[in-house]
């Protein structure tokens, strides 16, 4: 069981609900977030009503996502060719 959230005293006083949609081969976008907690513990806070994380590990810009997974997906389609 992973360790208590920074910034908390415990889980339950995060009370804000957040949307989240995975976008199949993109991104897991989360609507409604004030703060992303990544699996290190650091806390990134969040400007926009909706942020998209990278789920393809390829982004410069971790935990968001900057694109790439697009960029990786032709790469792939053209080495299947």
């Amino acid at each position: 069981m992973p360790g208590p959230i920074p910034g908390y005293s415990t889980a339950m006083e995060i009370t804000r609900r957040c949307q989240i949609e995975v976008v199949p081969g993109g991104p897991v976008l989360v609507r409604g977030a004030t703060e992303i907690l990544d699996a290190q513990g650091d806390v990134h806070p969040t400007t926009r009503p909706v942020v998209a994380l990278c789920v393809c590990e390829l982004s410069q810009r971790k935990p968001w996502c900057d694109g790439t997974h697009k960029v990786a997906v032709a790469t792939r389609a053209k080495i299947a060719r």
